[in-house]
């Protein structure tokens, strides 16, 4: 068998040649496909030939037909958020996400659903929702993660003590293998030729090889082939982990969705009273029986009180006959747990359930901010076996001096870990391997799975021989030979695996921290530390989305992985590795990464919605500050990233430039020449800066005030020359609470049109100046009204200045409007509004800054109801500079503008951010408003009548 190491010079030309001629998909062998998919979200990175997208069925067998042909491997994809590592491989991987995503058929009578396999786990539950059904299995990543990867995982999720494995709810395959050829399998038929002699010669060693527990998923089922199970070929097909062959049609099973549920969640003192505890909830027949420990719980979130929580869903046809399931295991629960609480708000129950499904990104960062690894990420035992399980194990991680905190699904007994292996040095990889013998012989000791979810993959395989014996491994060999007799599906994966320590993907990563302009403070400064945080989870890759998340809008816009947090890292990753076998070698000059972070609205919404906290805008400016380095820069970045000082400059002739604006042709060179989209309008800039505005108003009179009475306002760049109405409206609300206002000071800039563009060298410059021009007044409170200059402030400023203590001590003096009055005029009352509102929380108050004061402070005014989610598209210079209309407006089309069309008559259009109301202004019409100026409005009404 050849594999993708054949070909270390370049591409194999006629293999490319002959799938471009036989497949009707995509077929890409350039830098970035092959980066895009060396990584899943395990530890391991095996670098493809290419990547082919099929269009259908038959694609994916002309696929297949042409690689052996060829004689190179195949490995099927769908997410790609396999944590054993067999979402990766050396030869085409087939992009089953892109194209494959139809529900063929939607049967509510029978309950069946035929999809293609790359159908994701959501769009398949909304669509059955309204025949009041679901799919069963769902894991942690329902939103991105595909049927097809779930039936090669036999993928489980929380329900499984209700509703099973992924294999439990299949009907029937169809499966096409490596060579073309297509199978059907379903109950009692279908398989290669010599199944039934491989079975029926080995019946004594099948019916005693075989542990007995809900989460078996290491190997291969075959006891799903004896007689007395059917036999079942397709069952025994879940979980073969893309070595078999390709799932190119499903027919699945689906289940009665209760009408409403509750949620008990249930306080331990501990770890081990909760997992003692599980196995006792499951006669009562609770949809789920999910475990944590308050170690990976960022915030208490409404949990009730303990060290340990477990998570019990109950159903019913009615809320009252949910809530008595639930309330009946608190009873039952009620002599272990310290503390209960029963949740029947589906808006609480989804906050809750967010905290357990952020524990797989969670769980990668120990709390003294270290890094954590899968790798033993899903064991599982007997239910009842548990509570004795946990003790050894954590025995065990001490005797080898590693940490972890378990969570999952304590119902089934299945165990999620990630733990602070050292995998970047040989000594660590070492007590790695060690670690991992000894491990497996713990689980096998107390009647266990290796893997209770999500498969062996390269983590794991190696060591089958200890739970199943040397006899039953090699009859896994026999059978994936039958299906695959060249060897071309998923080579090292489940039969004959590569070695556990082999193929490691932070082996090719510099060994030393490179050189960077910001401070990375939570990855001690290195930057190979902060790429690394993506593990690949791929929250990111989530289509729909609601509430306040924002991540990640420009993948929304394309749906293309390059144009994802995931995929950016995988090529700044590649980048990193460059000579010592990266697929990207020409490091920060590279034109991949370079493409790929264009469409990056550094809306920043990965910091705070990305699990592990993954700053994708950050990593761009600093790439782009690398990339420019001594070279022209786009015309944009001139204009834009040089917004500030050229809009000082402008200030005097603003009339006659708004007249010049307003003449078509001269607008159009004007664009041309600045690198803007033809499609934008030139914003107007004000006649009278706020600062001019605001001396004026304070050579009116003579004030007197204490010190304590005077509010600082920021005279952001925005405020100043684009809206100055904004901050005069600011200024109305700070004096109705008696304050007297000043500007912070003259000439100030926070660097945010710099940062963004990557102008590092010069964001520093602009920033020690504003901090030399505050002289004294640095530490007081201070009210910025742009939420991106804030977030710039509250940020980039130290991590750009880290040795400057000076810059720390204003981040930390940055308010918002509504945090100001929250903590300084705390008994101030707002005039009252009384109508609903509209419109979209700012990305980086989002992400950064937090909108909880601005939620109170509108619901104090009467302002109901909430923002939404998600980026405006505008983004600073993004939406402005040409090429990036288009995604622009898809962004604006994703949540904002539906959401103003769809407001109630007489709604408040709310928008705090400068981009975000010129968006909503020449995308949408309409005219929004920042938060000050509606309150402004409502007090000026007030003293009027």
């Amino acid at each position: 068998m050849a594999s993708g190491n054949a070909h270390p010079g370049g591409t194999p030309t006629a293999l490319v040649r002959e799938l471009r001629a036989s497949v009707r998909g995509e077929v890409a062998f350039d830098a970035t496909a092959r980066a895009l998919t060396t990584m899943d979200a395990s530890n391991y990175r095996r670098v493809p030939l290419g990547v082919v997208a099929p269009r259908d069925a038959d694609d994916i067998a002309a696929a297949l037909a042409v690689c052996r042909a060829h004689g190179v491997p195949v490995v099927p994809r769908g997410g790609g958020t396999s944590i054993a590592g067999q979402a990766t491989g050396t030869g085409v991987v087939l992009d089953l996400t892109r194209h494959l995503r139809t529900i063929v058929d939607l049967d509510a009578g029978s309950r069946t659903a035929v999809v293609q396999p790359g159908v994701v786990l959501d769009d398949l539950r909304a669509a059955a929702a309204p025949h009041g059904l679901t799919f069963g299995p769902d894991p942690s990543t329902h939103s991105r993660c595909t049927i097809g990867g779930m039936i090669g995982n036999n993928s489980c999720g929380s329900h499984s003590v209700a509703w099973g494995t992924t294999a439990d709810n299949v009907h029937s395959l169809t499966v096409a293998r490596y060579g073309g050829d297509i199978l059907r399998l379903a109950p009692g038929a279908g398989g290669p030729a010599g199944l039934r002699e491989l079975i029926t010669g080995n019946l004594a060693l099948l019916r005693t090889g075989f542990p007995e527990l809900p989460r078996r998923i290491s190997g291969y089922a075959l006891d799903a082939l004896l007689p007395e199970n059917g036999p079942d070929p397709a069952r025994a097909f879940c979980g073969s982990e893309g070595t078999l062959g390709v799932v190119t049609e499903a027919t699945l099973r689906l289940v009665e969705a209760p009408a409403a549920r509750a949620l008990v969640v249930l306080g331990y003192a501990d770890e081990s009273a909760a997992a003692e505890a599980a196995a006792g909830l499951l006669p009562f027949h609770p949809l789920t029986v999910e475990g944590m420990a308050a170690d990976l719980v960022r915030e208490p979130a409404g949990l009730p009180r303990g060290g340990a929580w477990l998570f019990a869903e109950t159903g019913g046809a009615t809320p009252a006959e949910a809530r008595a399931h639930a309330e009946r295991l608190v009873r039952a629960a009620s002599a272990d747990a310290v503390d209960a609480a029963v949740v029947t708000d589906p808006a609480g129950q989804r906050a809750l359930w967010r905290i357990r499904e952020d524990a797989s990104g969670t769980a990668t960062r120990m709390p003294d901010s270290s890094e954590a690894w899968p790798g033993w990420e899903d064991c599982a035992v007997p239910p009842a076996r548990l509570g004795p399980y946990l003790r050894d194990f954590r025995a065990l991680l001490a005797e080898h001096g590693l940490r972890g905190t378990p969570y999952g699904h304590f119902g089934d007994g299945c165990i999620h870990v990630r733990i602070d292996f050292d995998l970047l040095s040989d000594a660590g990889v070492a007590r790695f391997r060690r670690f991992s013998e000894d491990l497996a012989s713990l689980v096998v000791a107390h009647g266990g799975s290796l893997s209770g979810e999500h498969g062996d993959g390269q983590a794991r395989a190696e060591l089958l021989p200890r739970m199943y014996g040397d006899e039953l491994v090699a009859l896994f060999a026999r059978f994936k030979d039958l299906w695959d007799p060249d060897g071309g599906m998923n080579p090292g994966i489940l039969a004959r695996p590569a070695r556990l320590d082999e193929n490691l993907r932070f082996e090719v990563l510099p060994k030393k921290p490179v050189d960077v302009a910001f401070g990375y403070p939570h990855d001690g400064g290195d930057f190979s530390a902060a790429v690394r945080r993506c593990v690949g989870v791929a929250k990111c890759r989530t289509e729909q989305t609601s509430g306040p998340s924002v991540m990640c809008p420009s993948f929304r816009a394309t749906g293309q992985e390059a144009h994802s947090t995931r995929g950016r890292a995988r090529l700044l990753h590649e980048m990193l590795a460059g000579a010592a076998g990266g697929v990207i070698t020409d490091g920060w000059r590279s034109t991949e990464v370079r493409d790929a972070l264009d469409l990056c609205l550094s809306c920043k919404g990965c910091r705070s919605d990305c699990p592990v906290g993954v700053d994708m805008a950050t990593y761009k400016a600093e790439f782009l500050h690398h990339h420019y380095r001594g070279r022209l820069r786009p015309a944009a970045h001139y204009a834009m990233g040089w917004l500030p000082r050229w809009l000082r400059l402008a200030s005097p002739f603003a009339g006659a430039l708004n007249a010049l604006a307003r003449v078509r042709p001269l607008a159009a060179l004007a664009k041309r020449v600045a690198g803007i989209a033809p499609e934008r309008g030139i914003p107007v800039l004000a006649r009278e800066r706020f600062t001019r505005w605001l001396n004026r108003r304070r050579g009116r009179g003579t004030f007197i005030f204490s010190s304590d009475r005077i509010a600082t306002l920021w005279p952001d760049t925005f405020t100043e020359h684009l809206s100055p109405e904004v901050g005069r409206a600011a200024v109305t609300v700070l004096e109705a609470t008696g304050r007297h206002v000043l500007p912070a000071g003259r000439g100030l800039c926070c660097g945010l049109t710099y940062v963004s563009t990557g102008q590092l060298d010069r964001a520093r410059k602009v920033m020690r100046r504003t901090l030399d021009r505050l002289g004294g007044t640095l530490g007081d409170p201070v009210i910025v009204l742009e939420p991106s200059c804030a977030a710039t402030l509250r940020t980039d400023l130290p991590e750009l200045l880290p040795d400057d203590p000076r810059a720390g001590e204003l981040a930390g003096s940055v308010h918002t409007l509504a945090e100001y009055l929250e903590a300084y005029a705390p008994d101030w009352e707002p005039p009252r509004l009384d109508r609903p509102v509209t419109g979209q929380t700012h990305c980086h108050q989002h992400a950064v800054l937090g909108a909880a004061a601005d939620r109170r402070l509108r619901e104090r005014a009467g302002l109901g109801g909430e923002l939404e989610g998600g980026c405006c598209g505008l983004a600073g210079n993004f939406g402005f500079e040409r090429g990036h209309w288009e995604v622009s407006v898809a962004c604006a089309e994703d949540r904002l503008l539906p959401a103003v069309r769809g407001a109630a008559s007489g709604a408040e259009v709310l928008a705090d951010g400068f981009s975000c109301r010129t968006q909503l202004a020449q995308v949408g019409g309409v005219r929004a408003r920042h938060l000050a100026e509606v309150l402004a409005e409502g007090l000026e009404r007030g003293a009027r009548h």
